[in-house]
């Protein structure tokens, strides 16, 4: 059986961040099953049983005398009913119990921080965004100075390790300075131990990080969000305010907004508990923090791959090209920021590209393949030089002569092939002979004389008849030459005169 408190955290787990009942569970420390069974139910009181309310319905009035002496517990009470002749069970008193014992509530001291000693942060969800053909939920950094209040937002479509350390490098450009500690929850990017009562196993490059810019890392307790309410109320604070009727449209849009917004509204409000601009009581914290380092930390985070033989690096679930001359090969490094990926071999950067958050998406920058083409483009070329020799020893004296003349070789042999198909090999064999004698070395000049000799046309034969001799008798009538002049010079009038 679980409390109110619980029943209604794992609602707002399930209804305002949409947590799985498997991470409501890691959440909260309870079974799966349990968090199944409290999220069908509609109210607090609806998984218990009538019969558990019949069976002590008789010894209600008993229980209440009993709490008015003493704040007995739910065993004690058991024990005292069980004299008085009661058959129930345990969980049937201690459901009655909740509704008749004023509720118990945890009592908190309120923090106080001075000007740039700490700083709070942590994640929280806005929903899901369709990201190149995918359904991806969306989250967003926050990071709170503790005196100030002065707030910092960033949107991720990941809560990795990379994107953990690059949102905190951003708030730390933005403040212009670095906090002296980081209160942290048990996230695994910042810790990846810490059992009861046992020491804390912090993430060793969120250590590193921590060194590079001077701050110290304070993992809250486990199960204890309270120690880091501030971050607590403004991640609730976003969600309410910003994100409340936003449209999830596009990664870019979402960090503009929450620019806007930050800069228009969240820090320049005047602040509920401190009753003063964050902004204003920044300009108090600023000079306090420490100062930034010279150069800012590498947040990318490296992996261990190989490509294969595309020359084709897999990251999550998409294909990054290298170089083509890296193809197969196993001792690669792979870089992964937020908005890119960097490949390395031999600690050399050799291929660099936009990181895509889409499913088996090919990531190819074209100057890759321009090798493996040209390969190609070669091999074509000198198939194509040994056809054009296997036409005989003309075909490599021409070849030879257009090298000389400083002629597009490779184009004039193709057209000479060209050839080839539509006249045969051996009439351009014996054109390339003729211009060859006249020193006439191009494709044109082939073509020409093969062309001259497709015109020439041989001589008819004589006609021979096949019919009889007698077909060959014809008379012919004289012909009438008196309509023709005497003199050829004179006109029709100079004639009659």
């Amino acid at each position: 059986m679980i409390d109110v408190a619980t029943f209604y955290r794992i609602k707002e787990l399930a209804e305002r961040e949409g947590l799985t009942p498997a991470q409501i569970a890691e959440a909260t420390g309870l079974s799966v099953p349990t968090v199944k069974k409290w999220l069908a139910a509609e109210n607090y009181g609806k998984t218990n049983r009538t019969g558990r309310a019949r069976i002590v319905e008789p010894h209600k009035p008993l229980i209440r005398r009993l709490l008015e002496r003493h704040d007995y517990t739910g065993v004690q009470v058991l024990r005292i009913l069980r004299e008085q002749g009661y058959r129930g069970g345990y969980t049937a008193v201690t459901d009655y119990l909740r509704e008749v014992r004023p509720p118990r509530k945890t009592a908190y001291l309120t923090l106080s921080f001075a000007p740039g000693e700490c700083a709070q942060i942590d994640w929280g969800t806005a929903g899901v965004m369709q990201v190149c053909e995918v359904r991806r939920r969306v989250s967003f950094f926050v990071m709170v100075l503790c005196y100030s209040r002065m707030l910092y937002v960033e949107f991720a479509l990941k809560q990795a390790m990379e994107h953990f350390l690059t949102c905190q490098r951003h708030a730390f450009e933005f403040f212009g300075g670095v906090p002296e500690k980081m209160m942290v929850d048990n996230c695994k990017t910042a810790v990846t131990k810490h059992p009861r009562g046992g020491a804390v196993e912090l993430n060793g490059t969120y250590v590193e990080f921590a060194r590079h810019y001077g701050f110290r890392i304070v993992p809250c307790n486990v199960r204890a969000p309270h120690e880091k309410g501030r971050v607590e109320n403004a991640v609730g604070y976003v969600r309410k305010n910003l994100l409340n009727g936003l449209e999830l449209g596009s990664l870019g849009a979402l960090c503009l907004a929450a620019e806007t917004w930050r800069d228009e509204v969240a820090n320049v409000r005047i602040h509920g508990t401190t009753g003063k601009r964050p902004v204003d009581l920044f300009g108090t914290e600023k000079p306090l923090l420490q100062p930034l380092p010279v150069h800012p930390y590498d947040c990318g985070v490296e992996h261990a791959t190989l490509s294969n033989s595309q020359f084709r690096v897999r990251f999550e679930t998409n294909f990054y090209s290298v170089p083509a001359q890296y193809a197969s090969t196993r001792a690669l490094t792979l870089r992964a920021y937020p908005d890119r990926v960097c490949i390395y071999h031999d600690r050399r950067l050799i291929a660099e590209h936009p990181r895509s958050y889409g499913s088996r998406a090919p990531v190819v920058d074209p100057d890759h393949e321009k090798p493996v083409l040209a390969h190609r483009a070669k091999a074509r070329q000198q198939q194509l030089v040994r056809r054009f020799f296997a036409l005989g020893p003309v075909a490599e004296t021409y070849w030879h002569a257009l090298r000389e003349r400083r002629l597009n070789a490779m184009h004039h042999a193709r057209q000479i092939l060209t050839l080839v198909d539509v006249y045969g090999a051996e009439s351009v064999v014996d054109a390339m002979t003729d211009a060859a004698e006249f020193n006439a070395f191009s494709s044109e000049c082939v073509l020409n004389l093969l062309e001259q000799r497709a015109r020439h046309r041989p001589q008819a034969a004589p006609l021979h008849l096949q019919r009889n001799r007698d077909l060959l008798e014809i008379e012919l009538e004289q012909p009438d030459l008196t309509i023709y002049p005497d003199n050829p010079g004179e006109t029709d009038d100079e004639h009659d005169q």
